[in-house]
């Protein structure tokens, strides 16, 4: 694959309670009304984060066209699985206009750092807000995946189901002095949405050797078969980089990491880091939306594949 980089879509101004830095983990979703959406988490002067999102024209994405003033998805109440913020990866339009909208709730824990589990909310205006399907997460602590049941991507079955790829895992590492998650990605069908079983089949497994975990996968299904985009967690350095990998049947992938070839920029906003690529197919192109430096901290951009 060859990309061209156009560069940073959008940054927040910090003029606005909720969004003062950040816009992580764009996630794209074509309206009704022919804009392109992209649900972004931004952070407030405390570092919590809640979701808005971002307007573009989808045949140039860096026309801003509309931002949201307030957030479509806050933050849980107090001692919530999500009440120190909530960050989307995944949303998915339903037969009946409904989107769902996955998205991890993040908690402070004292002998961990941090818990990441899922949860779900569900919008009736294509997505100008969203409301919590339920408190608690749809991706509950399980045995095996005590730690992390989050960063999910899902795809409609024929049957009326709904399929996911998502990260898991039950342990933690000291690498470089610091403590960090380690988790693969794993897989799991549900009939709606909404009940999931307590533990998924692992699809991609870490090289222990030299990274750590992945980030939110984003996966394209077409006639060929299945494309998964990435984010792998590497040990030495610490930093993110883009995966890649591709599969018959969504089940049994192999991964061809060095094919992705969206690196990091010699300078600028993304010359440490790229991860939370999210791929949208418009018209015979394709974009690749991604984040830099600091997660988001330096905004949100843009990359289109070249034939």
């Amino acid at each position: 694959m060859r990309w061209t980089k156009h560069g940073v879509v959008w940054a927040p101004s910090g003029e606005r309670w909720w969004a003062r830095k950040y816009a992580s983990c764009p996630t794209p979703h074509l309206r009704e009304d022919g804009a392109l959406r992209l649900f972004v988490q931004c952070r407030d002067d405390t570092n919590i984060g809640r979701v808005g999102y971002v307007d573009v024209d989808p045949a140039n994405p860096l026309r801003v066209l509309k931002t949201s003033l307030e957030p479509v998805l806050d933050c849980g109440v107090p001692g919530a699985f999500d009440d120190n913020g909530v960050f989307q990866t995944s949303v998915l339009r339903m037969p009946d206009g409904r989107l769902l909208m996955y998205y991890v709730g993040f908690e402070l824990c004292h002998n961990i750092r941090y818990r990441l589990l899922t949860g779900l909310a569900v919008s009736h205006d294509d997505g100008d807000s969203f409301e919590k399907v339920k408190t608690t997460p749809i991706l509950e602590r399980s045995p095996a995946e005590m730690y992390f049941r989050c960063g999910n991507f899902v795809l409609p079955r024929n049957d009326g189901g709904v399929r996911m790829w998502y990260v898991a895992g039950s342990e933690w590492e000291h690498i470089e002095g610091k403590a960090m998650p380690i988790y693969d990605i794993r897989y799991m069908e549900s009939p709606d949405g909404v009940t999931w079983p307590e533990e998924g089949r692992v699809v991609l497994t870490v090289e222990l050797d030299r990274e750590h975990g992945f980030g939110r996968p984003y996966v394209i299904a077409d006639a060929s078969g299945y494309r998964m985009f990435y984010s792998v967690r590497g040990r030495f350095p610490r930093v993110y980089y883009l995966g890649y990998a591709i599969s018959s049947d969504g089940l049994v992938w192999t991964r061809k990491d060095d094919e992705m070839n969206l690196s990091t920029s010699v300078e600028g906003w993304d010359s440490e880091a790229v991860e939370y690529s999210a791929i949208l197919e418009y018209r015979g192109r394709t974009f690749c939306f991604y984040n830099g430096n600091d997660f988001g901290g330096t905004g949100f951009g843009v990359a289109e594949l070249q034939p």
